[in-house]
């Protein structure tokens, strides 16, 4: 062990330059140094004087008793630690004379003086007084004291058996604690299992290896397991052995952000809440959100049934879009009641005259796992198109994204937990006849979410966004934000609606007299240029198609004979079906008549719906019986409610000469959709 050392000084035994000779230093005061002289009685030379002297020097020194690890004391019995303050005193008189027990004014006693007896001299007499005492100690005992306290200070007075260094894993062969290693290594990616057979493993490795090594008895291994298993015991739950085994092994990194939306990290978990969905199907939903590093805001926060990549995609179309007011919110969750810079923000987006108090990020860096929906090719498009960093984070390592991590953590703890239907963590915490109770529907829920985001978290204070200066004073990730504006001039650049659609997934197709068809539905616009080739040779003539899964009521399409505007076209079955339902419900009826029309196939989709929102039918219509996945398409189609985004109109490209003969039949546009409102209300 690495200790502390006195600085180089004169003491006894000490070999020095003085006068143009060499001399040692038999004894040292406070005031006067006593050397040896050659062929003479020894010299007392004031200290002053021996200092003073331009010649002198230290030629030589005993090694110096290094500092006392005082606190490594404190591990040791309190028995020996008395017998070693005890045998303390007795050496530092043996050494310097004076006990220090007596008074300041004290001298040395003459059988301890430095001056008049050397130190053999003086180890005899302390063995012969502890001896008179009763404690029967010999001159070699004193003498190994003394040089112990010299070499290691007062821990070597210590009787050290009782915390002596042993081996760390006993008695037990190496061969067997590295097969239980290995036995250990295997399980961190297996499902749970308990100490019976991570020892049975250990002795077949040793079987397989050839080892001839014995195994111990079964309370030994038991103590090598808990040993080798400290800190991720094998019975603990698999998430946490794989993260506590894929962990970083390098100390842990400070990320210093200094601007909103330097880093914004992404991902999803389940949210431990009951939803209704439509035809009384009860589950659970994801929760997938942004969370930015500097501010901790939650940039945007999306429910849905199962995490898709077009899920991500309009999470970042969220993220850079204001988040506008809603009826029934209190007037003082607007932007404009905030600490947020509202008039300085308006004069850049006018939008943000109604929105709520939330602030627009602009993502410049984003950080997510390796999940299929953010690794997926439309979620890096979509980071391409904002010109946003892509930065996945090392597999089995959720640490390197605990911003989010922790986000999605707290919102299971300060809200869902308040929310009907919450189910708990796991089954053990759950309750009984969760589905008997009045639940949330998927949209009512995440209206509430969008609420509590913007009327709690906004405004709660985080202990992760501290001033350095005044470590006491915690701010909101609005205060933070507000902050930030002021300090590095941060100007938010909201997404626009053609930026929106850019983000929906592509496909590419080509424009016949019929319009387009996308897994046989047929869309159809006035402005679509019809028999045309693109003018894009790599596609050999198709035209790029966005549409939106959640929503299969309209595409838009790219019109690469202008100037890359959008051409909107909506589907010509659009009248069967007063609802949109995505592509989910368009698939399962697909299915079911996979020799039907369209037209059948759309009304079959329909129907569907009509009977998941009717409930069950009387007896004497004698329908067909509904299975289970009908039911489950049918809930999920009606709670994936597509964003309503304003689309840009396309221009006028001109009509084919049959459209000037016939007059074009009315379109009816499908509109926003409401998800808290009754599609099937008579207007």
């Amino acid at each position: 062990m690495r200790r502390l050392s006195r600085p180089a000084a004169i003491g006894v035994g000490d070999r020095v330059r003085f006068a143009g000779q060499v001399r040692a230093v038999l004894a040292v005061s406070a005031r006067a140094v006593t050397l040896s002289e050659e062929g003479g009685s020894p010299r007392e030379v004031p200290l002053a004087m021996l200092l003073g002297d331009d010649g002198f020097e230290v030629l030589s020194s005993p090694v110096r008793m290094p500092l006392p690890p005082v606190s490594l004391l404190e591990a040791l019995p309190e028995h020996a630690r008395e017998k070693a303050l005890w045998w303390e005193g007795h050496i530092l008189e043996v050494l310097h004379g004076v006990d220090p027990a007596a008074g300041e004014d004290a001298g040395p006693r003459p059988e301890y003086d430095p001056a008049l007896r050397s130190l053999t001299a003086r180890e005899r007499a302390k063995a012969a007084e502890l001896t008179a005492a009763g404690y029967r100690v010999s001159v070699s005992t004193v003498g190994n004291f003394r040089r112990r306290y010299q070499a290691e200070g007062l821990l070597g007075l210590a009787d050290r058996r009782p915390v002596r260094k042993k081996p760390q894993f006993g008695t037990v062969d190496d061969a067997v604690v590295e097969a239980m290693r290995k036995a250990i290594k295997e399980g961190e990616d297996d499902s749970t299992r308990t100490g019976t057979y991570v020892i049975w493993r250990t002795g077949e490795i040793l079987r397989e290896e050839g080892e001839t090594a014995e195994l111990p008895s079964q309370a030994t291994l038991y103590r090598l397991l808990a040993k080798l298993t400290q800190g991720s015991p094998v019975s603990g739950t698999a998430r946490n052995r794989r993260s506590r085994a894929h962990g970083a092994k390098a100390p842990f990194g400070q990320w210093t952000v200094f601007a909103p939306g330097e880093v914004v990290q992404i991902d999803s978990t389940p949210l431990d809440v009951l939803v209704r969905l439509d035809d009384g199907v009860v589950g659970k939903v994801e929760l997938t959100g942004m969370v930015d590093v500097a501010t901790r805001t939650v940039t945007a926060a999306v429910l849905r049934p199962t995490t898709k990549a077009v899920d991500a995609s309009v999470l970042l179309a969220r993220t850079v879009t204001p988040e506008l007011m809603r009826p029934g919110w209190a007037d003082a969750l607007r932007m404009s009641r905030s600490v947020l810079p509202h008039r300085r923000l308006l004069d850049i987006d006018e939008r943000l005259e109604h929105a709520a108090a939330k602030p627009v990020i602009v993502p410049e860096m984003i950080v997510c796992d390796h999940g299929k929906a953010f690794i997926s090719r439309n979620f890096k498009a979509s980071c391409r198109f904002l010109e946003i960093d892509f930065q996945p984070t090392h597999k089995a390592s959720p640490f390197q994204k605990g911003h989010v991590e922790k986000m999605l953590d707290s919102v299971g703890t300060l809200f869902a937990q308040f929310v009907a239907g919450y189910a708990g963590r796991s089954a053990d915490h759950r309750g009984r006849l969760l589905d008997r109770q009045p639940l949330w529907s998927l949209p009512e829920l995440q209206e509430l979410l969008d609420e509590w985001l913007v009327a709690k978290w906004q405004n709660r204070e985080h202990d992760g966004l501290r001033d350095p200066l005044h470590p006491g004073r915690s701010f909101t990730p609005n205060e933070k934000y507000a902050a930030l504006v002021e300090a590095c001039g941060y100007v938010p650049v909201a997404l626009s609606a053609e930026d929106y659609i850019e983000l929906l997934p592509s496909v590419w197709r080509a424009v016949n007299d019929y319009g387009i068809r996308i897994k046989r539905r047929t869309y159809d616009g006035p402005g679509l240029i019809r028999r045309q080739h693109s003018g894009i040779a790599e596609k050999k003539g198709l035209w790029e198609v966005h549409h939106d899964p959640y929503d299969i009521s309209r595409i838009w399409v790219r019109n690469h004979r202008g100037d890359g505007e959008w051409i909107e076209a909506t589907w010509k079955h659009l009248r069967h079906t007063p609802v949109p339902f995505g592509e989910l419900a368009w698939d399962h009826a697909a299915r079911g008549l996979p020799a039907g029309t369209e037209a059948e196939i759309a009304d079959a989709a329909a129907a569907l719906l009509t009977r998941a929102h009717a409930g069950p039918e009387s007896a004497e219509a004698k329908p067909r019986k509904r299975t289970r996945r009908d039911r489950q398409v049918a809930a999920r189609t009606k709670a994936a409610a597509s964003v309503p985004t304003p689309p840009p109109a396309g221009p006028d490209t001109g009509s084919s000469p049959a459209e000037d003969d016939e007059p074009l039949a009315e379109v009816i546009p499908l509109g926003l959709f409401d998800p808290l409102e009754d599609p099937w209300r008579r207007k």
